[in-house]
C-alpha cells in the first residue's frame, strides 16, 4: 500500500510538471506570436523581399547624320504566373493554342511540351514559370498578343524582365572615343559614353521583389513599381565613312611599318568638329586595337611639326621675313656642348626662311631662333604663349594630355634649350593639340576648340545645342598667316612631302620626325614619332588632318615616308566622296587627266587598259572618280546615295542620264562632252517630280 502511493505520488508529479512544462512553451509560443510576433515576421519579410534598381535604357550615339554608333538594346526574360486570376475553364480553353504560338516563336520546344510543362507549374504552384531568355524587343511584343498573356500581368500572368545591353553597330569603329565600360566600378569612364553620361544614363525605377523556392527573385506589387526613365541621345559630329576610311589607313601602314602605336584625327578646318578620330595599339600578340586614345592623351616632344609655331612667332615680331636667308653650312651646329644637325646638306647651304620650312632644316630653325632672341629668349617663349599652345584644350573628353613649353624661369631652362625648343624639343604636346594649331592656320588665324558632340536630343526633339568655340580669335595676323599658308603648301609642292603632291587637288602641310627621349638615358636613333599635321584643299581648306606614328620599326621612321602617304590617303579618299572639294583642281601641264572624270569603273579600267594606263587602288564600288599622277590613274570610290541628288560633275551623259533614271529622276541635257553644271546642288533630298539640267561641254 505504502509502495502504491509512492508511485501514486511520483505520477501526480510528473504529470504536474508536464502540465508545467508544457503550459510554459505554450506561453512562449503566445509570447512570440503575440507580442514577438509583429517584429520577427517583419524581419522574416525584410529577408526575403528586397527592393532593386530598375535600369534605364540607355540613350543612342549618333554620328553627325545620324548613322547609329552605341544603341542600347533591351532584351527580355519571360516568366509566366499560370495560377493566380485563370478559371479552370479559361486555362483549358486557352492552354493549347498558347502552346502552339509559343513553339511556333520560340523554336525550342514543341507545342506538346510546352503544354505538359505549363500544366505541371500550375498543379504544383509554381506562380514564376520560366518561358524564355534573352529575347528582342519584336519577340517580346509578339508574345504579348498570344492567348492568355495578352491580359497582361495581373489576369494574364505576364512577367517580362528587361535587361540592356550596349551594342556597336560599326564594331570597333571609334570604340576608344565612344567609351570603354569599367566593369570594376560599373560605369563609363573614358570617350563620349563618360563625358556626357549624365545625359545619356536616364533615371533608375524601383522594383520590389520576393524571393522564391529555388532562390528565385520574383517581382511583386507591380501596381507600386517606378519605372525607369531613358536616357536622351547623343548626336556627335563623327562622320563614319571618314572614320573607317582614317582607321583603314592608320591600320595597313602600322602593320607596313610594325609600328608601337598610332594615331589619326580628322577636323573641320572652319567649325572644330571632329569628323573622324583613330588609335590603334599593338598588342602582344602583334594585332593592333584601340588600346588608347594617343591622340587626345600622348604628349610628347613633336619635333618639326612645331617648327611652323616658333616660325610664326619670328614673323610677328618682324625679326625675319619669309624671304631672308640663314647659312646652315653643312647641315650641323654645335651650341654649348650639343650638336643639332640636318639629315644631310640642303642645296649649298644657304636657305631662305620659306626653304628652311620646306627642306624641314633643324640647323636652320634653331639658327633663327638663338640668334634673333638670344638676348631675350623670354620673348620668345611669350610669342608661343601668345598663341595658346602651352594651354589644355579644354575638351569634353577626359584625358587630356597637359601640354608644356618650357619657361626661362623653369630650373631644367639652359644655354641649349632656345635653340632645341625652335625645332621641336624640349617640350610637350598631344596630336591634337598640334591638329589644333594646325586648323588655325587653315583657318585664316581662329583657332577652333576641337568639338565631338553637336547635339543632345530626346526622341527627336532637340534639348540642347553645342555650338562651335573659338579659343584665340587671332593667333597671328592675316599677313603671317598668309605666309605660313605659303609655306605649308611649298612643303608638298618642292619640299619633304613632294611625294604626296597630287594634280587633282592641293595639300599644304608640314613633316615631322622626333626622337623619343629613353626616360634619362636621352636620344638615340632607334626610336622615332613620324608625323604630319596638314589640311586640304589647300586654295579653300575644309578638312584638316594629324597622322602621327609611334616606333616605326622596318624601312623607313621619317615622316615624309611614314606618316604623309596616311594622310594623302586619307585626303585622297575623302576628296574622292566630297562633292564640294572637286572645285579645288590643279591642272598641272603634266597631268594625265587635270579634271576628275567621274563614271563606271569597269568602263574606266578598259579605257585606261587599252591606253596603256596604270590604275591603281581598285575600289569596292561599282562608281569611281579617277584622281591623277604623273603616269597612274587612281580610283576614288564615289558614292551614289538612293535619298539625295548624287554629284554628277565629271560624268559622260550616259553615265549621268543611268544614274538619274535609276533614282526615277526626269533630266533635260545642253551641249556635249562632260557634266561641267547641274541645276539641282548636290545632296538635295530627291523629291517627286523633280527635274535636273545638266550643262556638258568637251572642255
Amino acid at each position: 500500500m505504502n509502495n502504491n502511493a509512492h508511485i501514486l505520488k511520483a505520477s501526480y508529479l510528473m504529470y504536474f510538471f508536464i502540465l508545467f512544462f508544457g503550459l510554459g512553451i505554450i506561453a512562449k509560443v503566445l509570447h512570440i506570436q503575440i507580442k514577438e510576433g509583429e517584429e520577427l515576421r517583419k524581419m522574416g519579410l525584410e529577408h526575403s523581399t528586397k527592393e532593386i534598381k530598375t535600369e534605364a535604357l540607355r540613350g543612342n550615339i549618333y554620328t553627325h547624320n545620324n548613322k547609329l554608333l552605341a544603341v542600347t538594346t533591351p532584351k527580355y526574360e519571360i516568366r509566366f504566373d499560370p495560377i493566380s486570376n485563370k478559371t479552370e475553364d479559361f486555362f483549358n480553353a486557352n492552354i493549347d493554342n498558347l502552346a502552339r504560338k509559343l513553339s511556333a516563336l520560340l523554336k525550342d520546344k514543341s507545342a506538346a511540351n510546352y503544354k505538359r510543362e505549363i500544366i505541371r507549374a500550375r498543379k504544383s504552384g509554381n506562380y514564376y514559370f520560366l518561358i524564355a531568355k534573352n529575347l528582342s524587343y519584336d519577340e517580346y511584343q509578339k508574345i504579348k498578343t498570344f492567348p492568355i498573356l495578352r491580359l497582361g500581368r495581373n489576369k494574364g500572368g505576364l512577367i517580362p524582365i528587361q535587361t540592356n545591353k550596349r551594342d556597336l553597330p560599326y564594331n570597333l569603329l571609334a570604340k576608344r572615343t565612344l567609351g570603354i565600360y569599367n566593369y570594376e566600378k560599373g560605369r563609363y569612364e573614358v570617350g563620349i559614353e563618360g563625358a556626357y553620361n549624365d545625359y545619356l544614363k536616364g533615371t533608375e525605377g524601383n522594383r520590389l521583389m520576393q524571393k522564391i523556392s529555388g532562390g528565385i527573385w520574383m517581382p511583386i506589387d507591380p501596381a507600386n513599381e517606378i519605372e525607369p526613365k531613358n536616357g536622351n541621345d547623343v548626336v556627335t559630329t563623327i562622320d563614319i565613312d571618314i572614320q573607317d576610311i582614317a582607321e583603314t589607313a592608320l591600320m595597313r601602314n602600322l602593320r607596313k611599318y610594325k609600328a608601337k602605336h598610332g594615331s589619326v584625327v580628322v577636323m573641320e578646318v572652319e567649325t572644330g568638329a571632329i569628323l573622324a578620330i583613330a588609335n590603334l595599339g599593338r598588342d602582344a600578340n602583334n594585332n593592333y586595337q584601340e588600346d588608347y586614345n594617343y591622340a587626345i592623351g600622348e604628349s610628347s616632344e613633336p619635333g618639326s611639326t612645331f617648327k611652323l609655331a616658333s616660325i610664326l612667332v619670328a614673323l610677328e615680331d618682324g625679326v625675319i621675313d619669309i624671304n631672308d636667308t640663314i647659312d646652315t653650312g653643312n647641315g650641323s651646329v654645335n651650341y654649348y656642348n650639343q650638336t643639332i644637325k640636318d639629315t644631310h646638306k640642303i642645296k649649298d647651304g644657304i636657305l631662305s626662311i620659306q626653304e628652311v620650312i620646306e627642306e624641314s632644316s633643324n640647323v636652320g630653325m634653331a639658327k633663327i631662333i638663338t640668334e634673333n632672341y638670344r638676348n631675350n629668349p623670354q620673348k620668345f617663349i611669350d610669342g608661343l604663349y601668345k598663341i595658346g599652345l602651352n594651354k589644355s584644350l579644354g575638351i569634353s573628353l577626359s584625358g587630356e594630355g597637359k601640354p608644356y613649353i618650357k619657361n626661362t624661369s623653369d630650373k631644367t631652362w639652359s644655354g641649349v634649350s632656345l635653340p632645341w625648343i625652335a625645332h621641336g624639343y624640349e617640350l610637350q604636346i598631344t596630336p591634337l593639340q598640334t591638329l589644333t594649331f594646325y586648323n588655325a592656320i587653315a583657318n585664316g588665324g581662329k583657332m577652333m576648340k576641337p568639338r565631338f558632340v553637336k547635339e543632345i536630343r530626346s526622341i527627336n526633339q532637340s534639348l540642347k545645342i553645342f555650338d562651335p568655340i573659338v579659343l584665340n580669335e587671332q593667333i597671328a595676323s592675316p599677313k603671317t598667316i598668309s605666309k605660313l599658308q605659303k609655306m605649308l603648301e611649298g612643303v608638298v609642292l618642292r619640299g619633304t612631302a613632294k611625294n604626296i603632291k597630287n594634280d587633282s587637288y592641293s595639300i599644304a602641310g608640314k613633316t615631322g620626325t622626333a626622337q623619343i627621349a629613353q626616360n634619362n638615358q636621352g636620344y638615340n636613333k632607334s626610336h622615332y614619332i613620324a608625323s604630319f599635321a596638314g589640311y586640304f584643299p589647300a586654295s579653300k581648306p575644309k578638312f584638316s588632318c594629324i597622322v602621327a606614328i609611334n616606333d616605326p620599326s622596318v624601312k623607313s621612321y621619317y615622316g615624309s615616308a611614314v606618316a604623309a602617304p596616311v594622310f594623302k590617303e586619307i585626303s585622297d579618299k575623302i576628296f574622292a566622296n566630297n562633292s564640294d572639294l572637286v572645285g579645288d583642281i590643279n591642272t598641272a601641264k603634266n597631268s594625265i587627266n587635270p579634271r576628275p572624270r567621274t563614271g563606271y569603273k569597269e568602263d574606266f579600267n578598259t579605257i585606261f587598259k587599252a591606253m596603256g594606263i596604270p590604275t591603281t587602288k581598285n575600289p569596292g564600288t561599282e562608281w569611281v572618280v579617277c584622281l591623277s599622277a604623273q603616269d597612274t590613274i587612281n580610283f576614288g570610290r564615289r558614292i551614289i546615295r538612293t535619298e539625295t541628288i548624287p554629284y554628277l560633275v565629271g560624268m559622260t551623259a550616259k553615265d549621268a542620264l543611268f544614274i538619274l533614271g535609276g533614282l526615277g529622276i526626269d533630266c533635260q541635257i545642253t551641249g556635249k562632252g562632260f557634266v561641267v553644271k547641274q541645276s539641282v546642288k548636290a545632296g538635295t533630298k530627291i523629291n517627286k517630280n523633280m527635274l535636273v539640267s545638266l550643262t556638258l561641254s568637251v572642255s
